[in-house]
């Protein structure tokens, strides 16, 4: 696997997510009390950032038309949205948060 630094675990408070680019690619950062996910930060409905969205639990909602997407598969449970977002492999390193850009996690509904 090939980890990269997406920022720091203080610039992620737990319950919020953190839009940043990693190796070219924008990733939703999230913190939650279930641990740290990484997920694709486009939508797959509207194409709007994840990351300006709510979390709850182990869920990241888009801010504009209320699609709901687990942070564990990216698989949305929740309409409009029908298309699954990639997660990705994260790890905590000391203060750093590393994702895995390069090998995407990609689960389809059942």
């Amino acid at each position: 696997m090939t980890f990269a630094r997406a920022c720091a675990t203080a610039e992620v408070s737990a319950g919020t997510a953190r839009a940043t680019i990693v190796d070219g690619v924008p990733v939703a950062v999230v913190s939650t009390d279930q641990g740290w996910f990484a997920i694709s930060d486009e939508c797959s409905h509207a194409e709007v950032p994840l990351s300006d969205g709510d979390v709850e639990d182990c869920h990241i909602e888009c801010y504009m038309h209320g699609s709901r997407f687990d942070l564990r598969t990216g698989v949305p449970d929740q309409l409009p949205a029908t298309v699954p977002v990639p997660i990705y492999p994260i790890t905590i390193d000391g203060d750093d948060v590393l994702v895995d850009v390069a090998n995407p996690i990609h689960f389809e509904e059942n």
